[in-house]
């Protein structure tokens, strides 16, 4: 059996973590086009801004990248039952953070106080969870 030339090794080993970088810059070029669309929508009109931000676009997109990069349906399988289960806490953050910014507090304290409420939401959502026997931890 002929073995490959080393460096034909490292051509092909290189070139393979050049497609896994440009792989990953374009992952985070079309995820971070997302965020920005949303945030320049919602300058023009607020309420398509929060229709376009509540669809599960980084869940679709994380599932994507996922299967994309590991074939594993098992791994999707995963992933959504764990979104399912986590998205309700999740809006703990959204009623907290209006409620806080009425009341004063200045924009980066009423983010880090919603995400405290969404945290300990998580811990007791996990616990009452776990009481059925339910383990998302």
């Amino acid at each position: 059996m002929q073995s490959i030339p080393s460096s034909a090794a490292s051509r092909i080993r290189n070139f393979s973590l050049t497609k896994k970088s440009v792989q990953f810059a374009l992952k985070v070029a079309i995820s971070a086009l997302i965020i920005v669309l949303v945030s320049e929508i919602a300058k023009r009109s607020v309420f398509i801004a929060a229709v376009a931000a509540s669809l599960p676009l980084v869940s679709i997109l994380a599932m994507i990248w996922l299967y994309s990069d590991t074939k594993d349906v098992q791994k999707i399988i995963d992933l959504s039952s764990g979104i399912f289960w986590a998205v309700l806490p999740s809006l703990l953050f959204f009623v907290a953070l209006p409620l806080v910014l009425k009341s004063g507090l200045k924009f980066g304290l009423a983010m880090f106080v919603s995400s405290v409420v969404m945290f300990l939401g998580y811990v007791v959502y996990a616990f009452i969870l776990g009481k059925f026997g339910i383990r998302i931890l």
